[in-house]
């Protein structure tokens, strides 16, 4: 399962994560040093959600921001009642 959101299309990316040493000049000190740059991936909040596609109910993968924004539907609540059973005396 490839890690993108069907609607917005985010995937996963790349960046670097920055190690530094020192003290800051405004605290005092002679500034931050960078002593490491290392590789790292930033990853989408992928969920599985029950989305209206097309008038059809389906299963998608979606970020989080595109559900917290309101850009999918989901299916209304279905109003279920069970059948009463039929007891013979």
């Amino acid at each position: 399962m490839p890690r993108i959101c069907a609607i917005t299309g985010k995937k996963t990316a790349a960046g670097r994560r920055y190690s530094r040493r020192g003290k800051a000049k405004y605290l005092g000190g002679v500034g931050r040093k960078v002593t490491s740059k290392t590789k790292r991936t930033f990853k989408p909040n992928i969920q599985k959600v029950r989305a209206v596609v097309d008038g059809k109910v389906v299963r998608i993968n979606v970020c989080a921001k595109a559900i917290s924004k309101g850009l999918i539907t989901k299916p209304t609540k279905r109003n279920y009642i069970p059948p009463e059973t039929i007891e013979e005396s």
